[in-house]
C-alpha cells in the first residue's frame, strides 16, 4: 500500500502565468481515486515543518528572510515569482510531506508526496520556483536521526538537481545522481556525485538503455539504505520546458526500472513529483498517474 502527501495548499493560487502547472496538483488525486489506483484514505494532509528540520539544510539567515518576505529583489529575481506568507507556508507544507512520507516508506516499502521535488533550492537562496529543498530536507533528517545511513538520491527531473547537489558535495552519506537534459537550464551545472547529461531529443531506447546501466551500477556500489526518487514528467517530448523526448509509455518503463530496483532490494523509497509542463494538463496528469500505477503494482 502506498501512502501519499496531498493538501488543497498545494492549489494556492499563483501569480498570473504560474497558475496552469499547478492544476495538476488537484487533478491527479482525483484521477487516481476515481480509476481506483488509490483510495481515498491513502493520501495524508501534511502539517507545517518544525524550523528546527528546515535549518538543518539551509542557512538560517536565509530561512529568517523567508519567513519575514525580506529577501532582496534579485533574490526574488532567482526565485521566479513574486513572494508570500501564504507561498512560504507551502513550501513548508510540502517539506513536511517528504519528511512525514519518510517515516510511512521506513515502515512499508514507499511513499509520495504530490508536489516536492524542490531541486533548485541551495543552502542559502533559492531558484527557479524552488524556495526550500524537501527531498535534501528530509534526508538530512533521516541521517540526523540515524534512521538512514548511506542515501542515493535518484533525480530523473529534466532539469539538473543543481541545488541538491551542491548541499551534498561533501557529505559522504548522500549520493547524488542526476540524469538530465545537457542543454536544458541550469545552464551552470553543479557537480552531483554522478552526473548524466543527454543530448537534446534522447528518446526512449537510449534513455531507458543509459538508465538500466546506472541503476545497477548505483546500487551495487552507493548500497543505499533508503532511496529519494525525483520523478519528473518534463522529460516528455511534448513538455515546453524540457527538450529530451520520452513518449508516456517511455516515462513510465523509466519508473518502473527505478521503484523495481528499490523493491527487490527491499530499499525504501520516498518519490517526489517534479516539474512536468507540457501544454495539455491532461497529459501531465496521465504522466503522474503512471508513475502511482507502477508503484501500486510493484508495492501491493
Amino acid at each position: 500500500m502506498i501512502r501519499i502527501a496531498h493538501h488543497s495548499i498545494y492549489a494556492h493560487p499563483l501569480p498570473e502565468g504560474h497558475r496552469f502547472p499547478m492544476l495538476k496538483y488537484e487533478m491527479l488525486p482525483e484521477q487516481l481515486v476515481r480509476e481506483g489506483t488509490c483510495q481515498r484514505e491513502q493520501f495524508f494532509a501534511p502539517t507545517r515543518i518544525l524550523d528546527e528540520h528546515i535549518i538543518q539544510t539551509h542557512c538560517a539567515a536565509y530561512y529568517k528572510q523567508l519567513k519575514q518576505v525580506s529577501l532582496s529583489k534579485k533574490e526574488v529575481r532567482k526565485i521566479g515569482f513574486p513572494l508570500s506568507k501564504e507561498l512560504i507556508e507551502r513550501e513548508c507544507i510540502i517539506a513536511q510531506g517528504t519528511l512525514a512520507g519518510c517515516e510511512f516508506a521506513l515502515k512499508n516499502g514507499v511513499s509520495f508526496n504530490i508536489a516536492g521535488g524542490t531541486h533548485h533550492a541551495f543552502f542559502d537562496r533559492g531558484e527557479a520556483f524552488c524556495l526550500l529543498n524537501d527531498q535534501a530536507i528530509a534526508a538530512n533528517y533521516l541521517l540526523t536521526t540515524k534512521k538512514a545511513i548511506q542515501i542515493l538520491i535518484i533525480d530523473l527531473d529534466v532539469h539538473q538537481g543543481n541545488g541538491t547537489a551542491s548541499l551534498f558535495r561533501n557529505n559522504p552519506n548522500v549520493f547524488t545522481f542526476s540524469m538530465h537534459g545537457k542543454a536544458n537550464y541550469p545552464f551552470q551545472k553543479e557537480v552531483s556525485d554522478l552526473d548524466i547529461p543527454l543530448d537534446n531529443n534522447t528518446k526512449d531506447n537510449e534513455y531507458l538503455a543509459v538508465l538500466r546501466i546506472q541503476l545497477r551500477r548505483l546500487f551495487t556500489t552507493v548500497k543505499p539504505d533508503f532511496v529519494f526518487y525525483l520523478s519528473g514528467v518534463d522529460v516528455l517530448k511534448e513538455d515546453k520546458l524540457g527538450r529530451l523526448a520520452l513518449s508516456l509509455e517511455g516515462a513510465k518503463k523509466r519508473d518502473e526500472m527505478v521503484l523495481s530496483s528499490c523493491f527487490e532490494r527491499n530499499i525504501p523509497v520516498q518519490c517526489s513529483m517534479g516539474g512536468g509542463y507540457a501544454p495539455d494538463v491532461n497529459l501531465i496528469v496521465e504522466a503522474h498517474a503512471n508513475t502511482y500505477r507502477v508503484a501500486a503494482e510493484i508495492f501491493e
